[in-house]
């Protein structure tokens, strides 16, 4: 499971950042990724990250949605088309100043470049379903074991009479005739003197580039409210967090799956305090047995371990228990377990009790 990048942390700015300091710092990074300009393997993917952050954080409206929810507040409202349209002037202005004089093969305007990495044949990509968000709460214990979750999601799935695909049983999609499958047509616009094509959705099969001719009866489209299973393990190691479980949220018809979102809480625990792979606990102690030294038993996650109390331990002493503490998701290693000494001073003392710590005192 992979969570997406902070937008602001994408593109190098902050949250203070004003739309001038946002759109120069997308010029740079764009300039240094496009696909035309950069040839390295990793180029196009950088590139997509940053025009999607540079989209979101241009738009005063999705700025502030995206600032109050995050990642889910936007994914839930908008598709990737949604998202793009409605930063596309933004985008022609930077385009057409940073390959002015190159012409169309110098990177094109803002329709060519989206076309390519953004869904093939659409000028803006496909459409995708909401995002879907399941919270989670699990143990201490799930940290250490991991854990497997069985879930029962309330969601579009395909139509079991058509199999997904919208058309009634034996029939199937036709091609478009106005955009010739491609999903798109052509749009030319005067922009200050110079001609900008850019592509727009047809608006015949709605980006499609099929149209069903005899739609299914059950469910018109494809899709219908049902339950799906879902499975999944969640690591050991696994901290507070949102992760995700990429095509697992809504399903639409003629589109991308959109993701869930599992939000992992954990538990506070009775015993222990957790500290990223440590655990800490509280270990009580006589003052007599802090004085003179003993042993005790300490409760771990899994079992119990012995630990030998030197004589004169004083109070608030730290000692640690190798290996007992929480796993790792990123390496083999395994936190340690911390036991905070807390020495017990008694309330109420007998006369023989007080006439002996009275002749300690003394003899000191």
């Amino acid at each position: 499971m992979s969570a997406k990048r902070d937008y602001y942390e994408v593109l190098g700015v902050t949250k203070s950042s004003n739309p001038d300091e946002i759109k120069s710092q997308y010029r740079k990074l764009a300039l240094k990724f496009h696909p035309d300009r950069n040839k390295s393997p990793d180029a196009q993917e950088h590139f997509k990250e940053i025009s999607e952050a540079y989209a979101v954080l241009s738009d005063s409206s999705k700025r502030d949605l995206y600032d109050q929810h995050g990642h889910e507040g936007v994914d839930g409202r908008y598709s990737t088309e949604d998202i793009f349209r409605g930063a596309g002037g933004n985008f022609n202005d930077i385009f057409n100043d940073l390959f002015s004089g190159q012409g169309r093969r110098g990177g094109g305007g803002f329709g060519s470049v989206f076309e390519n990495l953004f869904g093939g044949g659409g000028g803006f990509g496909r459409s995708r379903g909401n995002d879907l968000l399941h919270e989670c709460y699990i143990t201490l214990e799930d940290v250490l074991h991991g854990k497997q979750i069985e879930l029962d999601l309330q969601k579009y799935v395909d139509c079991p009479d058509c199999n997904g695909t919208g058309c009634k049983p034996g029939t199937s999609k036709a091609t478009c005739k106005d955009c010739n499958g491609r999903g798109q047509v052509r749009v030319r616009k005067n922009m200050g003197g110079f001609l900008l094509e850019t592509a727009q959705a047809c608006g015949t099969c709605r980006g499609r580039g099929e149209i069903i001719n005899d739609p299914c009866k059950k469910c018109q489209r494809g899709k219908i409210k049902g339950t799906k299973h879902l499975s999944f393990n969640l690591p050991s190691g696994i901290d507070n967090g949102d992760y995700v479980i990429q095509g697992e949220g809504e399903s639409i018809p003629d589109g991308d799956n959109g993701d869930l979102i599992v939000r992992v809480r954990v538990e506070p625990h009775s015993h222990f305090r957790r500290d990223g792979i440590d655990l800490y606990c509280d270990a009580r102690l006589s003052m007599i047995d802090a004085s003179l030294g003993t042993e005790i038993n300490v409760k771990t996650l899994e079992k119990t371990e012995t630990l030998k109390i030197e004589s004169g331990t004083q109070p608030n002493s730290i000692l640690k228990i190798k290996s007992q503490g929480l796993p790792s998701q990123n390496s083999n290693r395994r936190g340690d377990l911390f036991v905070h000494i807390v020495v017990e001073i008694p309330k109420k003392l007998t006369k023989q009790q007080k006439s002996l710590l009275d002749d300690f005192r003394k003899s000191d």
